[in-house]
């Protein structure tokens, strides 16, 4: 990419950025219009099952050993665990993290266009030792995956 290319770039995003901020300021873009998708109702259930089927329309999922998740087997520090949930599942319409002894759940989502290879990595909170579900939806279908994290305090292996 040339010199002028990136410029050009910039200032288009510049400009939008610029757009955004005023529209914001003068209360046209309002957060509930830019996190309309946001499933909020899901994130507030209560049990797994209840947020798989408020998200994903069903608790049915179908065990698959083509999905990996990488999380620490003992975590020291609860409040900040790196998960990743990979799947080589074609299709993958979504992926969805979720911790069995939290109070609420569903940990995170994302809608992805249909794709193979798919992965997503965030950090988590877990209250206690818990499984972390991965769960994805592809094809229409329902796939999940788990692992059991230990919480520790202060490493300690309490």
């Amino acid at each position: 990419m040339n010199f002028d290319v990136k410029r050009r770039l910039m200032l288009k995003g510049s400009m939008v950025a610029g757009m955004a901020t005023v529209a914001a300021a003068a209360g046209l873009l309002s957060p509930t219009s830019v996190l309309a998708a946001w499933p909020k109702a899901a994130f507030d259930a209560k049990s797994i099952d209840s947020a798989m089927s408020t998200l994903l329309g069903s608790s049915a999922a179908t065990n698959s050993g083509d999905i990996k998740i990488k999380a620490p087997s003992i975590a020291e520090n609860g409040a900040v665990v790196n998960v990743v949930v990979s799947t080589k599942i074609p299709d993958v319409e979504s992926i969805s993290i979720l911790v069995e002894k939290n109070g609420t759940p569903l940990a995170f989502t994302a809608d992805l266009a249909k794709t193979v290879d798919a992965f997503v990595k965030t950090r988590v909170k877990l209250g206690k030792t818990s499984k972390v579900i991965g769960v994805v939806k592809a094809g229409g279908k329902i796939f999940s995956a788990n692992k059991v994290v230990k919480v520790t305090v202060g490493g300690c292996g309490g």
